[in-house]
């Protein structure tokens, strides 16, 4: 991200809050390693925000990166969430994530909590 981003405009979960409360943070396995990973993070009022998703490069392309995704929407869902926001670049490098997130009823919104709206930065939710 930080080859494509300004380093003030990247906005992934430092591992120190991972281990917050309002964060749970969800991992797919292949074979005993790692394919995607993605975190659902608690916003209050029924809200949710999907945090530090990504595929790992083997797997990009190949559905890990949906799996999860998908594992994070039925998450948010159980747990009673009418909303689910994200942020993700706003560059053509995260146009393959724009277009997955699309396919699962996600689109694009204004900035919400600390985010800007930017060329860089480009936030999405969807109705739960």
């Amino acid at each position: 991200m930080y080859q494509w981003s300004p380093a003030c405009q990247v906005h992934a979960m430092p591992v120190e809050r991972l281990r917050e409360a309002d964060v749970t943070f969800y991992s797919a396995w292949s074979d005993g390693t790692l394919a995607a990973c993605g975190a659902l993070k608690q916003l209050g009022d029924n809200r949710g925000e999907l945090k530090s998703m990504r595929a790992a490069p083997d797997f990009r392309g190949k559905g890990a990166g949906e799996a999860i995704l998908l594992y994070l929407v039925s998450e948010a869902k159980r747990r009673g969430y009418c909303w689910l926001g994200l942020e993700t670049g706003g560059t053509k490098e995260f146009l393959p994530a724009q277009r997955l997130y699309e396919k699962h009823g996600f689109s694009k919104c204004p900035a919400f909590g600390n985010y800007v709206s930017d060329e860089f930065s480009l936030c999405m939710s969807r109705e739960l």
